[in-house]
């Protein structure tokens, strides 16, 4: 097998732990609309929606009021309320890599920028697509500073119902790399369907953003019925990563 060309990253809990909780800002939202006796219905959509963008799931959550014979708002209504609690929370950490008392590790999966070194030393072209705002994302890298690795960062763009993933994934192939030269990383199912879909390498994170490191067994139940060739916690097993995107025996 052929060493990767380009490698696609998903960003939140693949890369960032900027916005770990999210679900815990999307729940209690949800709840209050749908009802407490909702709450089990809730947590299992946001655990099989995860990586998709929000609007989509903000569009399950008008029409579950609509079912219930409720008064929906517009979806991007909704977005815009959870994005707004959710601002407050990554800003929180955001201010804090600022003021110096945190630190960009403490907010970045364990072994992703030693990796993201060893891909831009290796020659591979390195791109992020998130589902999260655009210009959101683009300043999280930033916070991180990790600009300088990445070829491209593509969120979702404002306003618009628009797949930044897949988007990405079908402008490397019709770049003419090869599927079987890119690899696509991330924590949810959706960036790992659509990479097989193009024939790519696919590693799933199964990331514990708490800890920053190991496994998530949720996720990695997840990542298994995505059918990832690869599935790990972290980034830290360096010749195991080296294998899969060289594709080089050791």
């Amino acid at each position: 097998m052929n060493p990767v060309k380009a490698v696609l990253f998903d960003f939140d809990g693949t890369i960032s732990t900027l916005r770990h909780g999210w679900e815990n800002i999307m729940e209690p939202l949800m709840i209050e609309l749908l009802g407490e006796e909702s709450r089990e219905k809730i947590k299992t959509y946001i655990d099989e929606s995860t990586g998709i963008q929000t609007i989509f799931q903000m569009k399950w959550l008008a029409e579950q009021v609509q079912q219930r014979k409720g008064t929906a708002l517009d979806p991007w209504e909704y977005k815009a309320e959870y994005n707004r609690r959710l601002m407050e929370m990554v800003q929180d950490r955001r201010t804090a890599l600022t003021n110096g008392t945190a630190s960009r590790e403490d907010y970045m999966m364990a072994g992703s920028e030693d990796l993201l070194q060893a891909l831009t030393a290796m020659g591979a072209k390195v791109y992020v697509a998130s589902g999260t705002d655009d210009p959101d994302v683009k300043a999280e890298v930033e916070a991180l500073g990790l600009s300088k690795y990445f070829e491209k960062v593509a969120g979702a763009p404002l306003g618009k119902e628009n797949c930044s993933k897949e988007q990405v994934i079908r402008d490397l192939l019709n770049d003419g790399i090869p599927g079987n030269e890119m690899a696509v990383v991330g924590d949810g199912k959706v960036e790992i369907m659509v990479g097989r879909e193009g024939g790519a390498r696919t590693l799933g994170l199964a990331s514990n953003e708490a800890a920053r490191q190991g496994m998530d067994p949720i996720k990695r139940q997840r990542l298994e019925k995505a059918g990832a060739d690869l599935i790990l916690g972290d980034f830290l097993d360096k010749d195991r990563l080296m294998q899969f995107f060289t594709g080089e025996d050791k």
